[in-house]
């Protein structure tokens, strides 16, 4: 029993020793993992967001500014009882140019 207290001990000796020994040498190329990430940040992520901006603002130019078409469904803007706030009819993030109200859009009546 004793041989075997003792082999598992150099065992666990080995083990750890060795965990530590890999750990060591991962720390010695940290500075090639900086200068990875760095690359990456500004060869791949700063166009990638420069591209992503560029594509919003081309898709703006493009949009219609128009109203969506107001149907009258019934099941939709249903005012059970007054919002507590102004003038009891619009939500707290109205906007009257997306937003209709009950009876249509405000700028349209």
């Amino acid at each position: 029993m004793a041989a075997f207290g003792r082999f598992s001990q150099t065992l666990l000796r080995s083990v750890s020793g060795a965990q530590t020994r890999q750990l060591s040498a991962a720390a010695t190329h940290g500075e090639q993992g900086g200068k990875t990430w760095k690359l990456l940040t500004f060869l791949v992520a700063l166009p990638g967001v420069g591209v992503c901006m560029m594509n919003t603002f081309l898709k703006a130019q493009h949009h219609s500014h128009d109203h969506p078409e107001f149907i009258p469904y019934t099941h939709l803007r249903i005012r059970s009882k007054r919002f507590p706030w102004g003038d009891g009819n619009k939500t707290l993030f109205h906007n009257s140019h997306l937003n209709a109200l009950p009876d249509g859009y405000e700028d349209h009546k």
